[in-house]
C-alpha cells in the first residue's frame, strides 16, 4: 500500500535556501514581480530570475507553469523551478502549480518558497496527489516520493490549513491502490480484510458473509458470484461523528474481476477488469477520509464484493433469481452483473440505516463511456436538489460529473416475459436503463444519486492529479459534499 508524502511546513529562514540540495521552488508575477525568499535566490543566481522574466520564455508561459533553470550557480540545489503565478492565486492555480511541480520533481526533494504562503495548502495537495506511484508489484525501476518542504511566513497556520486535505489525500490513495491491486491479490478475503483494518482509524466495520445474505434473501447478488471460489461478501463501514440523525449512506459495486460470467467478454482488454471494483474502491476511500479527518457526521458505506466468473455453478443466461426485496430478475446477460449486486445492497442500506439519502458508485457501463469519454462521470438522480448539490462539489473539485436523464420510458426496455425485470434492455440508452434498474430498488421519496463511473475510474493516460491508471475520482467531490451539506456546525 502507498501512503501519501506528509509535506515539511517550516518557517521562512533565507540564510538556509543556499544549502537546500533538491529543487527548489520560487514564485515569479506575470510582470515579473518577485517576494523576499526568490529575491534571496534571485541573488545567489547573479539575477538569472530577472532576466528570465525579462524573456519570451517567461512570457509564454501560461499561469500555474513551471520553468526549470538548471545547476543554478551559488546554490547547492539542483535546479531552481520558477512558478508563474498571479498576484490573486485561484484554487485551481495553486493545485495546478502543485501538480506540475510534483511532475517536474521527479522522485526529489523540493523546497517550495511561498512568502507569504497564499494557498500553501493547496500547492502541496496537489502536489503530493500527483506524486502517487504504484509500484507495490516492481522489483525495480521504482521512483520513491521525494519529500516536499513548504516555507512560509506562518508554517504554522499553513500546516493547519493542509490538515484535512492531507486526510483527502490518504483516501484517494487508498482508493488508487485497490483500484491498481491485480485480482490475484485483492480477492473477496483481502478486500474485506483491508477494509476492516480501517477500524485502526475509528471505522465500525462488519461483514456480511454468504450465509447472512442467503438469510436475507439476496439472490440477486449472490447468483453473481456462484461461479467463483472467492466467497462474496457484503463490508460495511459505519462514521458515526454527527449528532443523533441518521446517516447517510454511500454504496459501491466491487466486483474485483469480472470475466463476464457465461456471457463471456473478449480477451482484449479483459486485464482491465481488475478495476470492476472501483465504486466499492471509491466508497472506501471516502470513508477513510472522513474518519481521518474527523468529520462531524454519521455516514455510512456499504460495498457488495463479489467476483463474476464461468465456472459450471455459474449463472446462466435466462435464470430468474429474486431480490432481497422481493422483486424477481431475470438475467439475460451475466456481464450486467454489477447492477445485480447493487439491487442488493441498495435495498439492505435502505431497510436497515433508514439513510437521509443515498449515493452509489459503480463501474456499470460501457455505454456511458461511449457518451461522455473519461472526462465526466454519468450522474442518475431522482431528486434536483441532492444532484445539484452534489454537482456542485465536483465542479468545486474539479471532478468531472454529468447528468443524464431518466424516465419512465425507459422502464419499457427493461421488462420481462417472465419475471418482474431483466437486467439488460438492449444497446439503446444503455447506461440510462441500467439507472433505471437500479431505481426500482430505491424506496419512495428517498434521494438517491446513482455515479456511473466507468469512463473515469481508471484511464489509459495521465490526468491532473495522478498518473495513468486508477485516478481515484469522486473520493474529493464526495468529501467536499458531506463536508458542505451534513457536517454539524
Amino acid at each position: 500500500m502507498n501512503a501519501p508524502m506528509t509535506p515539511k511546513f517550516v518557517e521562512t529562514d533565507l540564510d538556509s535556501i543556499s544549502d537546500f540540495d533538491g529543487k527548489v521552488a520560487v514564485f515569479m508575477s506575470p510582470t515579473g514581480q518577485i517576494g523576499l525568499p526568490a529575491r534571496r535566490v534571485n541573488k545567489l543566481m547573479k539575477r538569472s530570475l530577472i532576466r528570465l522574466s525579462e524573456s519570451k520564455t517567461f512570457d509564454d508561459m501560461p499561469n500555474a507553469g513551471c520553468h526549470v533553470m538548471s545547476m543554478p550557480n551559488g546554490m547547492a540545489a539542483s535546479a531552481v523551478i520558477v512558478i508563474k503565478m498571479p498576484k490573486r492565486v485561484t484554487i485551481d492555480d495553486a493545485r495546478a502549480a502543485g501538480a506540475s511541480l510534483a511532475k517536474i520533481a521527479a522522485g526529489d526533494d523540493v523546497l517550495l518558497l511561498t512568502g507569504t504562503g497564499k494557498r500553501a495548502s493547496e500547492i502541496a495537495f496537489a502536489f503530493t496527489l500527483r506524486q502517487y506511484e504504484f509500484h507495490d508489484h516492481k522489483t525495480s525501476d521504482a521512483i520513491g516520493a521525494g519529500q516536499l518542504t513548504v516555507m512560509a511566513n506562518d508554517a504554522a497556520e499553513a500546516e493547519t490549513d493542509y490538515a484535512d486535505k492531507g486526510a483527502i489525500a490518504e483516501g484517494v490513495f487508498f482508493t488508487r491502490d485497490l483500484v491498481n491491486e491485480p485480482a490475484n491479490i485483492l480477492t473477496t478475503k483481502e478486500f474485506a480484510k483491508r477494509l476492516h483494518d480501517l477500524e485502526a482509524h475509528g471505522l465500525k466495520v462488519k461483514t456480511l458473509e454468504e450465509a447472512d445474505m442467503e438469510k436475507l434473501g439476496m439472490h440477486s447478488l449472490l447468483g453473481v458470484g456462484q461461479g467463483s471460489e472467492s466467497p462474496s461478501k457484503i463490508v460495511i463501514m459505519e462514521w458515526n461523528g454527527g449528532g443523533d440523525e441518521q446517516p447517510f449512506a454511500l454504496v459501491g459495486k466491487g466486483v474485483v474481476f469480472d470475466t463476464g460470467g457465461i456471457s463471456l467478454k473478449p480477451a482484449g482488454g479483459m486485464e482491465d477488469m481488475t478495476m470492476d471494483m472501483g465504486g466499492a474502491g471509491v466508497v472506501a476511500g471516502v470513508m477513510k477520509t472522513l474518519a481521518m479527518r474527523k468529520a462531524k457526521a454519521n455516514v455510512v458505506g456499504l460495498v457488495g464484493l463479489v467476483e463474476n466468473m464461468p465456472d459450471a455453478n455459474a449463472q446462466r443466461p435466462g435464470d430468474v433469481v429474486k431480490s432481497m426485496k422481493g422483486d424477481t430478475i431475470e438475467v439475460i446477460n451475466t456481464d450486467a452483473e454489477g447492477r445485480l449486486v447493487l439491487a442488493d445492497v441498495l435495498w439492505y442500506a435502505q431497510e436497515t440505516y433508514k439513510p437521509t439519502g443515498v449515493i452509489d458508485l459503480a463501474t456499470l457501463t460501457g455505454a456511458i463511456i461511449i457518451g461522455l469519454g473519461h472526462e465526466n462521470a454519468g450522474v442518475f438522480s431522482n431528486n434536483d436538489e441532492l444532484s445539484r448539490k452534489f454537482l456542485n462539489a465536483a465542479n468545486i473539485e474539479r471532478e468531472g460529473a454529468w447528468r443524464m436523464p431518466l424516465g419512465d420510458a425507459y422502464d419499457k426496455l427493461i421488462k420481462s416475459r417472465i419475471a418482474d425485470i431483466k437486467n439488460v434492455g438492449g444497446r439503446a440508452a444503455g447506461s440510462i436503463t441500467a439507472a433505471q434498474f437500479l431505481q426500482r430498488f430505491i424506496k419512495e421519496d428517498m434521494p438517491w444519486i446513482h455515479l456511473d463511473i466507468a469512463g473515469v475510474a481508471s484511464v489509459k493516460t495521465e490526468t491532473d492529479f495522478a498518473p495513468k491508471g486508477a485516478t481515484g475520482w469522486g473520493v474529493r467531490a464526495l468529501d467536499r459534499y458531506i463536508a458542505d451539506n451534513h457536517e454539524a456546525e
